[in-house]
């Protein structure tokens, strides 16, 4: 009798994060991490580490490609990166940015692009930049069953709008920004660069979680770029950075010893050589 094949074990189905769940760690004293990355390897480990979300962010703009700032990078560049991580993780929620401008384009459009990336990715949310002026766009997007991610406080598309990446201060504005896209059908909404206050005004507020990066602590979590984590990322450091590692000097150490075996003839050995 042909054996059926087997299905996936029922543990590694049960334990995978998914939107309800992930939207349902609100209120339960459990803070939410994510990390972002960015390729194969990272989203492995970053995924093996126990985070509860994976941001296949646009910050690849600056980290992995060198820009200035996340303009540049595109909707195919963000669907390359996000199947590489899609294909790794095992357990995280994985939430893609839409680059700019692919959710600016009339809702109809944005549901195109955002379908894109759910559909070529294995990817399970998208996040877009805005509040009450992406409201519309983000209900379009939940309608058509693309669960989405707000981004409201500082918005580093709008970095030439704004005169650069400054702390956004205006009380009133955040608040109507966060309530729109959380009234839209957020299911969960990234805070950035805000006064602690007004963050934890707004967690206390809303019925999604808050995913802080610059903040303050009373969100109900907080998300980091992985190269600045690692100690990977540029001479500047913004002030909500924290680096758990020095990755960056273990790296130039490790080429460096391998420059200088080679030079001195050190490299290869006898025991990497075949006879």
């Amino acid at each position: 009798m042909a054996k059926k094949p087997s299905s996936p074990e029922p543990s590694r189905r049960s334990s995978r994060m998914t939107v309800p769940k992930f939207t349902a760690l609100k209120g339960t004293g459990q803070k939410i991490s994510m990390v972002t990355a960015y390729d194969y390897p990272f989203a492995s480990l970053v995924d093996e580490a126990g985070v509860e979300g994976v941001l296949v962010g646009d910050s690849m703009s600056m980290v992995v490609q060198g820009h200035e700032n996340t303009l540049p990078v595109t909707l195919d560049e963000m669907i390359y990166h996000a199947e590489m991580v899609g294909r790794a993780v095992n357990h995280a929620l994985v939430v893609v940015d839409m680059p700019f401008p692919s959710y600016h384009l009339g809702k109809f459009k944005a549901i195109e692009n955002a379908g894109r990336i759910l559909k070529e990715t294995r990817c399970q949310a998208v996040k877009l930049e805005g509040g009450v002026e992406q409201a519309e766009t983000i209900a379009a997007l939940v309608s058509a069953g693309i669960p989405v991610m707000a981004h409201c406080g500082l918005r580093p598309q709008n970095v030439h709008q704004l005169g650069g990446y400054r702390v956004q201060r205006d009380e009133q504005a955040l608040i109507s920004d966060a309530c729109a896209a959380a009234e839209a059908g957020a299911f969960a909404m990234v805070l950035e660069c805000i006064p602690r206050g007004i963050a934890e005004k707004i967690t206390g507020m809303l019925s999604i979680p808050t995913i802080g990066i610059g903040a303050g602590a009373d969100c109900d979590g907080q998300v980091l770029v992985l190269h600045d984590i690692l100690g990977m990322a540029s001479d500047y450091s913004p002030r909500f950075v924290k680096a758990y590692a020095d990755l960056k000097s273990t790296v130039v150490d490790a080429v460096r010893g391998f420059r200088d075996e080679v030079r001195g003839g050190e490299f290869p050995a006898a025991e990497h050589t075949f006879e």
